[in-house]
């Protein structure tokens, strides 16, 4: 029995019981994920392809640790550019214990042979979570034997990243305001010379308004 699954733009075959190394997978060491993209599926001699995927069907694993690959240099080079990159990279990955496989909805592995998967799975679970464990004790070691701190100030397992309260925001001293700039000294305004006084009063006294001339013995004055 064994399944084509495809994940992180990868294809696997995968059997009950096996171990597969995939792309990295946003979950957690000892969390249960659900494979649902299934391209094949073949039990007991029957072979279903899909079109693209099976319909019905899932992989059921568990994860029991994380990982990163070897790694690759990458070296970009260019002729007659004086073009040279040297990178390196290394890709995470997810490590899964394939414990069932479905197709059409209906689980092909027999409970007794699923719940043995799930203890293998479990224990390994437990190995990766005891080597993390360790690797923390060895650390902490080394900080007591460099710095002489003691252990009770490095409990770093307990410092949680707090939002700060409103009642650390109250006692806060509130910012000084800053000192307002004094204002400028107004400009004095130069005195008034004598012609521009002459030209205010002139803008100032309104203009004589000229009234038509309504005598008939005067309309025919001037003209020829």
């Amino acid at each position: 029995m064994y399944a084509v699954i495809e994940t992180g733009g990868k294809q696997y075959r995968v059997s009950p019981g096996q171990t597969v190394e995939v792309e990295l997978l946003p979950a957690e060491p000892g969390a249960t994920v659900t494979l649902e993209r299934v391209l094949l599926v073949s039990a007991e001699g029957d072979t279903t392809v899909g079109q693209p995927v099976v319909p019905g069907g899932a992989v059921v694993a568990t994860v029991i640790g994380e990982g990163r690959g070897k790694k690759v240099i990458v070296f970009k080079y260019k002729s007659k550019k004086r073009y040279r990159r040297t990178t390196g990279h290394r890709q995470d990955y997810t490590y899964l214990t394939v414990t069932d496989i479905q197709a059409k909805g209906e689980s092909l592995v027999q409970d007794e042979e699923r719940k043995r998967y799930e203890r293998q799975a479990q224990r390994a679970v437990n190995r990766y979570e005891r080597k993390l464990l360790e690797a923390f004790d060895a650390l902490i070691s080394s900080i007591i034997a460099e710095t002489g701190v003691p252990a009770s100030d490095i409990d770093v397992l307990d410092v949680e990243d707090e939002e700060p309260t409103d009642e650390v925001e109250a006692s806060a001293p509130a910012p000084s305001a800053k000192p307002a700039k004094p204002a400028k000294p107004a400009t004095k305004a130069a005195p008034a010379t004598p012609a521009a006084s002459a030209t205010a009063e002139a803008s100032e006294t309104p203009a004589e308004s000229e009234t038509p001339d309504t005598n008939p013995k005067n309309s025919g004055k001037g003209k020829q």
